[in-house]
């Protein structure tokens, strides 16, 4: 009986998951839509309304945002002197793209993440446990298409502090970043290189919380292969430099990961792709080791 209602409860923390986000962002995609058929109408009648470019994405590239549904799940484990924590997460996150004009192009997403953390104590042996709602997060960018081969994104990223317990980070985060894209046409149809880079500052409100002050790196490089294959070199922005307050086990600044993401295209609108990370510098400890699989699908 226990055992049910425990699933029960996870059941109903789902669902009402699934409805807020939904509600939440309802409006938005419904405007998402009719600017996409208007969009659709005027390059029918024979008008162009953005380079080609714009329209090819495997969804890792910053300056061409899509409207789709993710479903990520993530596993992470981290350690220090004294404990080891591993971090399993399922989010669900909901992408809109709204065009503006000629070349230029509004993404917006918004994420809700179901959190199960397990920390051990390596003196006692002992486990706790903690499950529940992540920190939310939300993000515009405005991107604008220069031509067939270059773009640039700018926008912000806004991490809410809707966890509970240790499931986040304590505080709200503003995110602010940008970044720059290059095709690499002569590799493959869907071959870029697009460093970006954000930095993630917390909020002053919690006296108890840690201040967060780091720059997230990721200069993303996709090799798209002839057929369904694709294989991403730091598709997450996973290279950190810790200005904020430090944490167990630090011993510098630089967190410097190994990250590659091999993908497959299942239909035109749904890619499955598994990411995996290593740490090559842990001066600034982010975790040890860490995999993420992720289901999109395009409207």
């Amino acid at each position: 009986m226990r055992q049910k209602a425990k699933h029960g409860v996870l059941r109903a923390i789902i669902a009402q998951v699934v409805t807020s986000l939904a509600t939440l962002l309802a409006p938005l995609t419904a405007m998402a839509e009719s600017t996409i058929v208007g969009a659709d109408q005027a390059t029918a009648a024979g008008e162009d309304t953005a380079p080609e470019s714009l329209r090819v994405n495997n969804g890792f590239d910053l300056t061409r945002p899509q409207t789709a549904f993710e479903v990520r799940g993530l596993d992470e484990t981290s350690s220090n002197d004294t404990s080891e924590t591993n971090r399993a997460q399922m989010a669900l996150r909901l992408e809109g793209m709204i065009p503006l004009d000629v070349g230029w192009r509004l993404g917006v997403h918004a994420q809700v993440p179901l959190v199960q953390k397990t920390t051990t104590d390596f003196e006692t042996g002992s486990a706790d446990h903690e499950f529940g709602l992540g920190d939310a997060s939300f993000q515009a960018v405005v991107a604008y298409a220069i031509n067939d081969r270059w773009a640039a994104a700018v926008g912000t990223r806004v991490v809410a502090q809707t966890a509970a317990g240790s499931l986040g980070s304590g505080e709200w985060q503003v995110q602010p970043g940008f970044g720059v894209r290059y095709m690499l046409s002569e590799l493959g149809e869907d071959c870029y290189f697009v460093p970006s880079m954000r930095y993630a500052t917390s909020i002053p409100g919690n006296a108890q919380a840690r201040r967060i002050s780091e720059p997230q790196i990721a200069p993303t490089l996709n090799i798209d292969f002839p057929g369904p294959l694709f294989i991403t070199f730091y598709p997450s922005n996973d290279i950190r430099i810790n200005y904020g307050a430090p944490i167990a086990g630090q011993t510098g600044r630089l967190f410097l990961p190994f990250d590659a993401l091999i993908g497959v295209r299942l239909s035109d609108q749904v890619a499955l792709s598994l990411e995996g990370s290593v740490p090559i510098v842990k001066a600034y400890p982010v975790y040890n080791f860490k995999t993420e699989m992720k289901l999109r699908i395009l409207f």
